[in-house]
């Protein structure tokens, strides 16, 4: 009699163990959360900060929301998606949500701001047309020699050592030379104008190599208009583009 309910009382435990069992494995199965609440605040890891940029974007679903201006963002997820946390300015931060029964998840996320460091730059001021104008009808060649005028009918010989000698090659070679920077220095500033116009596109490096492509005439620079200049300027680009494509590319 004791052996048989004995018995009985075994397989009882027995049915109960693989019940118990089974509750186990059903709450592990059904009870994690199929979506999870996620909630919580970005923040700047060195100082206060607003954030009107915010994205909060589910890279595994390719969709995104706004946070809002004070760093708190709110979003439903799912177990294994992959969000992450943008901010322009900001390195992006991720995170994976992981499998559990919690159904929300509370956070906070730290960004670093991103240290830029840029090259030294020049910043040139842009002349106005009339100013560059002015500029253009006021070129000429100074003046080297120093026997002119009357001088050279009182002393021919003295002219003409002048003119052909070799101290007075030199002087009228670095006026010619000063005359030439002259003029590429007003071709320049009309550069910059119509660069800043939109009416042509060149870095400034790209300057002088296109100065001494155009080849300008001195008249022509002095006295033509502003829109005879830029028509030929235009003109003159187009054909430097198709000589050295690989500058524009």
């Amino acid at each position: 009699m004791k052996s048989h309910i004995f018995n009985i009382f075994t397989r009882m435990r027995k049915k109960v163990f693989t019940i118990a069992m089974a509750l186990i494995g059903w709450s592990y199965t059904y009870g994690q959360c199929e979506e999870i609440y996620l909630k919580g605040t970005v923040k700047d890891t060195a100082m206060f900060q607003s954030f009107y940029n915010l994205m909060v974007i589910n890279v595994t679903t390719q969709q995104g929301v706004f946070g809002r201006p004070n760093g708190d963002f709110s979003v439903y997820v799912r177990p294994g998606d992959k969000i992450a946390f943008s901010v322009k300015g900001y390195g992006k931060k991720f995170l994976v949500i992981p499998d559990q029964s919690q159904c929300s998840i509370d956070t906070v996320i730290y960004l670093s701001p991103n240290i830029q460091k840029f090259e030294e730059i020049t910043i040139y001021p842009v002349k106005t047309l009339e100013t560059i104008k002015a500029e253009r009808e006021a070129l000429s060649l100074r003046e080297t020699r120093t026997v002119t005028g009357i001088n050279v009918l009182e002393s021919p010989i003295t002219a003409i050592y002048e003119r052909f000698g070799q101290t007075a090659k030199s002087k009228r070679f670095v006026a010619e030379m000063e005359h030439k920077d002259n003029m590429n220095l007003v071709v320049k500033e009309l550069l910059r104008a119509y660069v800043s116009y939109d009416v042509v596109h060149l870095e400034e490096e790209q300057f002088m190599a296109f100065i001494n492509f155009l080849n300008i005439d001195e008249h022509f620079l002095k006295t033509a208009s502003d829109y005879d200049l830029i028509v030929y300027i235009q003109d003159k680009l187009d054909h430097y583009k198709i000589l050295h494509p690989d500058l524009f590319k």
